[in-house]
């Protein structure tokens, strides 16, 4: 296997942070106006989603997001507040605080979620599905 060298590595990381620029730009602004949504309120909604039983930990919630735990617990006061997601205990150990996402977030999630593959689909409009099938091989290996 052929590894890249130094000058491609930086060059494909400050493309890939202009690439991620350009979709959270697109996709805030499109979420953004029709459902008062950023791109990372509605990739919140997105994990809790399709986590088992509709709810995450904190704690795995900020890891699936790249965020601290207290960045998660900032990202989500203003969902719960709106009715999206909500906290509940474990039943088992106080301690341990989930993430939920609530009827109303279903709701929302399901109507956002045609306007994000549209906006995407746009984006990689000129892409082959076997470079696609590369590229997502190479981000999976990365996060």
């Amino acid at each position: 296997m052929i590894t890249p060298d130094e000058g491609q590595a930086l060059d494909f990381c400050l493309r890939l942070a202009r690439a991620h620029a350009a979709v959270v730009r697109r996709l805030d602004a499109a979420l953004g106006g029709h459902f008062g949504l950023s791109f990372g309120d509605f990739m919140l909604l997105n994990h809790l989603a399709n986590a088992p039983g509709g709810r995450l930990r904190r704690v795995d919630l900020a890891d699936r997001q790249g965020l601290t735990a207290s960045g998660v617990t900032r990202s989500l006061l203003p969902l719960e507040k709106i009715g999206v997601v909500a906290r509940r205990s474990d039943e088992r150990d106080a301690r341990v605080s989930y993430a939920l996402l609530t009827p109303a977030g279903h709701d929302m999630l399901d109507n956002a979620l045609p306007v994000a593959r549209e906006i995407c689909k746009e984006l990689l409009r000129n892409a082959k599905q076997e470079e696609l099938a590369a590229l997502s091989t190479v981000l999976g290996n990365l996060a």
